[in-house]
């Protein structure tokens, strides 16, 4: 079905900012916003959510001094305010030791009677003490005379000198650098998802009950779809936590409320759903093609934050908050925000495309997922625009698979 009939939305809608309102905490990673589905109108959102400062802005603003701001992501074990100490160079280096040993050895030298050996001396095997008595077999006897003198000649020790022994420790391999982690990570190569067969909560998103249930079965879905090919990136899978709130919520990485998105924070591996933004949304508009958007946006928004907790498992998140807190420039650090931002809705829509069928994600439902995808504004430059959105969330939706999703291989261009 073409999708000009549906025509463009009714007048301008106003695009909430991203993130939420910060209290100097190790970031987390909010989710972007977008305008509600096309045609017929209904109001805007009544409520515009508030402004996120960009990374490094402190309280006197966007772009001030100061630490990461709550709706980034934190990393797992970030610290609990401020920014993280500046990087003093690679780790340390191996330390080589040699031990020098050297054996200094004695050869004793013992006569033998000439009654045993018709020679003078005998240079036989050195023993420890001097009243050793050799042994005979049971045939055999003495043949030397008790009553004989026995005559011992001693050659002078010879100090033989032994070459010193080197032991060393082998010199450990130097783990990926934040580069590789974000530009080589081994997931890229992990393959495509497979299908789950992941259907659509019956239940609907209109109170309390219908929400979660919603977020219930999501995430049944998405660990069942990601362990594998985090598993083959060399990482340990760990299903996170997810917490759905309404007013004010408290984290390890700051303080949100319900007029900001739902975000992830990476140090205790949990996604925050937004009750009020959720329920509002389906219940804002008559229309059942405005619910039908409502209920992929919330979809989207999910896996959308579930692709932060894989980014998390696989090292990705971590490298890229200390690449950023190193950027020469503004420009570069939200530069390297977008590649972070587009590449978890690439992932999130990897699980949606791999289920499309099951979901199912047809129809009026495909249409106003494809509507999402591309009607939503940047307002901090901080999650890329809608045209790149929609380049990298269709990548994953079609590709299936890591490889597609790599935002960090490419130009400026492609994460504008």
């Amino acid at each position: 079905m073409s999708g000009n009939q549906w025509g463009p939305p009714p007048g301008p809608q106003p695009q909430p900012p991203y993130g939420a309102p910060h209290g100097g905490q190790p970031p987390s990673y909010g989710a972007p916003q977008w305008q509600p589905g096309p045609q017929y109108g209904g109001p805007p959102p009544s409520a515009p959510y508030q402004g996120m400062p960009p990374y490094g802005g402190g309280s006197g603003g966007p772009g001030g001094p100061g630490g990461p701001q709550f709706g980034w992501g934190a990393p797992p074990g970030g610290p609990s305010g401020g920014q993280p100490p500046r990087k003093k160079g690679g780790g340390g280096k191996a330390v080589l030791v040699v031990l020098g040993v050297v054996v200094l050895g004695g050869v004793g030298l013992f006569g033998v009677s000439k009654a045993l050996k018709d020679n003078d001396s005998y240079a036989g095997p050195s023993y420890s003490s001097s009243s050793y008595t050799p042994t005979y077999g049971p045939s055999a006897s003495p043949s030397v005379a008790t009553s004989q003198p026995t005559r011992t000649t001693t050659r002078p020790t010879a100090t033989k000198p032994t070459a010193p022994r080197t032991t060393s420790t082998p010199k450990p391999k130097p783990g990926p650098t934040d580069t590789d982690l974000v530009l080589r990570n081994k997931l890229y190569k992990a393959g495509a998802m497979k299908a789950v067969s992941c259907k659509e909560s019956r239940s609907r998103p209109s109170n309390v009950s219908g929400a979660r249930a919603n977020y219930a079965n999501l995430l049944k879905c998405l660990n069942k779809s990601w362990p594998a090919l985090v598993a083959k990136s060399g990482a340990r899978f760990r299903p996170p936590t997810v917490q759905p709130f309404s007013g004010t919520v408290t984290t390890p990485c700051g303080t949100g409320n319900d007029s900001g998105p739902p975000f992830y924070c990476g140090t205790n591996e949990t996604i925050y759903m937004n009750l009020t933004e959720d329920i509002g949304n389906y219940n804002r508009y008559p229309q059942e093609y405005q619910k039908v958007w409502a209920r992929m946006w919330m979809l989207h928004q999910f896996a959308h934050e579930y692709g932060h907790h894989v980014q998390n498992l696989t090292g990705i998140l971590a490298a890229n908050h200390r690449i950023r807190y190193e950027a020469p420039s503004q420009a570069l650090e939200l530069e390297g925000s977008r590649r972070l931002e587009l590449q978890a809705s690439c992932f999130g829509d990897i699980f949606i495309g791999s289920n499309k069928r099951s979901y199912p994600i047809t129809g009026q439902s495909l249409f106003q997922w494809k509507w999402l995808i591309l009607h939503w504004t940047d307002h901090n430059n901080d999650h890329g625009d809608g045209v790149n959105h929609r380049y990298w969330a269709t990548r994953g939706f079609n590709g299936r698979n890591p490889s597609v999703c790599n935002t960090f291989a490419v130009s400026s261009a492609k994460v504008q």
